[in-house]
């Protein structure tokens, strides 16, 4: 059951939040949904920004002008006051990364090894502490407040703001956070004006530090929420539903964290009831009575039994809804909806991973939060466009590293299909580090995609009796708030010492050639490629050149310490006992810039796409042999190789028939069988005109490929992945700009620039190629292509009249797109 990027972002707005938003997005109709929540949630989405300064006050809005900044509640910078003019500030829309709209700084010459690496890390991006200038930003919004509000809890709940950030509220500090990627919350009552007065949250975020040796971005890049509850209330994250399958059905538990804020001593009655996939009623648990003294939390917890469940897989991936209803006296004083999945995981050393019990390989991609054009600041319609590309190719398993993904992420990949392993940002026991773990593990665990809590990424401690006793201790915390999930951790060595003796399921980074000698000896570990491949290839180039930083795309460029995609499968594809494998990675990303970790590389190459999300060739290996019942054949490279006539041009094709045949201009070059896992290889010398490449089932043609000698660029070819957007002021619509000869054929090799202009409601909110090697602008209107090709994102707004958007170039035909926004209730 393929299901769209838009049903499934409709499908995650009832994600743990009130009942009329599950009725809107096609949930339950007959339901408590009828009646209107007590419970608020308003997506504080709009934002005034501004930069301030790491070391200079003056430009940090008086922020620690005064030694005693600290001395009194209340205001401790011109920003934060309620009343402060921001009209000149920039509106910019949460999530929000500022980082990818700086300026690139090329290295001192010569550069100290730490600054080399730190400015390689991030890309390049002129932020980090060589740039205070750059590395503090400020967020401001107001809040709606009423007198209504007065007798309810009001909090704010940030899933993620990169890094150090302080939250004020009308002037006073109500939060500090120093994690990048842990949610948090606070609760903001006590500062707010409930009598008509101005109400302001203002967020300074301090980006100086990073966590990780790849692009982290900077700034609210993760949504926030405004939340207004009863004084009695369902905690943040207070949901928890397990499931048990048996033979005559699923029987469900469910645990309820209830909360009485108020003055007075309440008794409190809990009802709740499950709503099938299809919106209907499947089971009522018993209701539940709670005495609640101020202050004071209690659990109530049920069970229920269904007799026929419709289970959660990759291919159906059918959620369940907890509904829950608390009431005071008669009076209903909080509602709170719980999605989960009805399903079986575990890992077996013998049978690898079993969801429901079947054997599953794990067609995996490890990915960090980062996109062209936007950054970290990846809107939701683009995690969903980019599982969409993922699972084209044959994925079924995506390992968010190093950190915990997005909340947004995770409720996608539960309406998509797409398996997770969530990890922790740090390998460590300290109070901090645990309270950050606690977070994860409470947002995440209602998830029906995750499959395993990852403890850590190639730590120095990993195989010391010291990393066993951290990882222990992380373990521990899993094992007590989510005990039906294994843990895991990415070994880059030490795979049987330390904390390696710890968690349940062995991850290798690499060394895949190693897998099979460890089983050998460890017959009873459950093990799988943590991280695998890592390939490197610039997208449509087939010569390498070190001068320009240029990677052939053929599948055979990787790092010392990798392997090839082909040499990485075929030991673990008809391996039962291997789980399967993680390529590093599915996108290309900012930062780290492998094999040529120096200027003028940004990014690294590993990707099976690009930073744009275009495939390069080794995405259609993996799709051949990760999706073996859909004949593929790819060819590569082009065939446009001006004065290269005569000349030798090596021709790959990947693909899963049982024969493929190639051609030169209808001449047969040979017919030769596709070993399992593997590519066939021509050297072909080159004339121009058509390549084409035939694949063969029980001697039927099920699939071709053609490579064509293009003319001159003619023309820009504009497509987009949806034509009737959301008119939301959300939605966003990845628009692909090629440049085609008078054929309508991609030319391999244009560079043409290509700008871009949108009439009506809509805007660019960023521009990429895929590139490795460009320091163009991400926040632009014009990109010049690469290999043919270029990417645009544009934001719809709340108008459905149509959208109107032009791509030109000099000398060519302008291409034009037409949106027609549709209206959402």
């Amino acid at each position: 059951m393929k299901t769209s990027r838009r049903e499934a972002i409709a499908a995650t707005m009832a994600t743990g939040v009130m009942l009329p938003l599950l009725a809107r997005a096609g949930g339950a109709s007959a339901t408590l949904a009828d009646e209107p929540s007590p419970r608020r949630i308003d997506r504080l989405a709009e934002w005034r920004f501004h930069l301030g300064h790491a070391s200079d006050t003056a430009r940090d809005f008086g922020f620690g002008r005064h030694q005693r900044t600290y001395a009194k509640a209340g205001v401790t910078a011109d920003a934060t006051k309620p009343d402060y003019d921001d009209k000149g500030w920039q509106a910019v829309r949460v999530p929000h990364d500022w980082a990818v709209a700086l300026p690139f700084a090329e290295p001192k010459t010569p550069p100290a090894k730490d600054e080399a690496d730190a400015a390689a890390a991030h890309g390049f991006k002129a932020i980090g502490r060589d740039f205070p200038e750059n590395s503090v930003g400020w967020y401001r919004t107001p809040i709606s407040i009423t007198a209504a509000d007065r007798d309810r809890r009001v909090s704010l709940e940030f899933d993620g703001v990169f890094r150090d950030c302080i939250v004020f509220v009308n002037g006073y500090i109500v939060a500090r956070n120093e994690s990048g990627y842990a949610p948090f919350s606070i609760s903001i009552g006590d500062f707010l004006d409930y009598d008509g007065g101005s109400n302001v949250v203002a967020v300074r975020v301090d980006a100086s530090l990073g966590e990780g040796w790849f692009y982290e971005g900077a700034g609210i890049y993760r949504h926030v929420d405004l939340v207004r509850t009863d004084a009695v209330h369902v905690l943040q994250w207070g949901s928890v539903v397990r499931t048990t399958i048996d033979a005559s059905g699923a029987a469900v538990t469910a645990a309820l964290e209830v909360r009485n804020e108020g003055r007075s001593p309440v008794d409190a009655v809990v009802r709740q009831r499950i709503v099938d996939p299809a919106g209907r009623g499947a089971a009522t648990l018993p209701e539940t009575r709670l005495t609640l003294a101020p202050g004071v939390t209690a659990t109530a917890t049920g069970e229920a039994r269904i007799a026929a469940p419709q289970l959660w897989s990759i291919e159906t991936p059918r959620l369940y809804h907890l509904h829950s209803e608390v009431l005071v006296g008669d009076r209903v004083v909080d509602r709170y909806v719980t999605p989960f999945g009805i399903r079986t995981i575990r890992f077996d050393a013998a049978r690898g991973f079993l969801l429901n019990e079947r054997p599953v390989k794990l067609l995996g991609t490890c990915n960090h939060q980062d996109h062209a054009g936007v950054g970290a600041g990846i809107p939701d319609a683009l995690h969903a466009w980019r599982i969409d590309q993922l699972q084209e190719m044959g994925s079924n398993a995506w390992r968010s590293a190093h950190n915990p993904p997005a909340a947004a992420l995770l409720d996608l990949c539960d309406a998509k299909g797409m398996l997770m392993i969530v990890e922790a940002r740090r390998n460590s026991s300290d109070p901090v580090a645990m309270d950050e773990l606690t977070r994860i593990l409470r947002r995440d665990r209602n998830h029906p995609c995750v499959i395993a809590w990852s403890l850590g990424n190639e730590e120095p401690q990993q195989g010391s009796a010291r990393g066993a006793r951290v990882t222990q201790v992380m373990q521990d915390r899993v094992r007590e708030l989510d005990p039906t999930r294994p843990t895991t951790f990415a070994f880059d060595s030490s795979w049987d010492a330390g904390a390696a003796k710890v968690v349940d399921v062995v991850g290798f980074n690499y060394r895949t050639d190693k897998m099979p000698g460890f089983k050998a000896a460890n017959p009873g570990v459950p093990v799988y490629g943590s991280e695998t491949g890592s390939t490197v290839a610039t997208r449509g180039a087939y010569a390498n050149d070190p001068a320009r930083h240029v990677v052939r795309a053929y599948d055979t460029e990787h790092p010392w310490w990798a392997s090839t995609a082909e040499a990485w499968w075929t030991i673990v594809a008809d391996r039962p006992d291997l789980a399967g494998g993680f390529i590093w990675t599915g996108f290309d990303y900012r930062g780290e810039p492998t094999p040529y970790p120096a200027f003028p590389s940004i990014s690294s190459y590993f990707g099976v796409l690009d930073t744009c999300g275009f495939p390069k060739d080794n995405f259609y290996y993996y799709r051949a042999w990760w999706r073996p019942d859909q004949p593929l054949v790819h060819l590569l490279p082009h065939w446009t190789w001006p004065g290269r006539e005569g000349q030798p041009i090596e021709v790959w094709v990947h693909g899963n028939c049982e024969e493929v045949e190639l051609l030169l201009n209808g001449r047969s070059l040979g017919r030769k069988p596709m070993p399992r896992n593997r590519h066939l290889a021509w050297s072909v010398p080159y004339a121009p005109g058509r390549l084409e490449a035939r694949g063969y089932d029980k001697g039927r043609r099920t699939a071709r490929d053609l490579r064509e000698t293009t003319g001159a660029p003619a023309s820009v070819v504009l497509t987009a992945d949806c034509r009737m957007p959301d008119a939301t002021g959300d939605d966003v619509v990845m628009v692909r700009a090629e440049i085609v000869d008078a054929r309508g054929r991609t030319v391999p090799d244009a560079e043409d620039l290509i700008r871009f202009a949108v009439a009506g409601d809509a805007a660019v909110i960023g521009v990429g190629n895929g590139n490795p090697t460009s320091w163009e602008p991400d926040q632009a209107s014009q990109r010049r292509a690469f290999a043919g090709l270029a990417q645009a994102i544009v934001r719809v707004g709340r108008d459905v009249r149509p959208i109107r958007i032009t791509a030109t170039a000099d000398g060519l035909k302008a291409g034009v797109l037409m949106l027609l926004p549709k209206a959402v209730a």
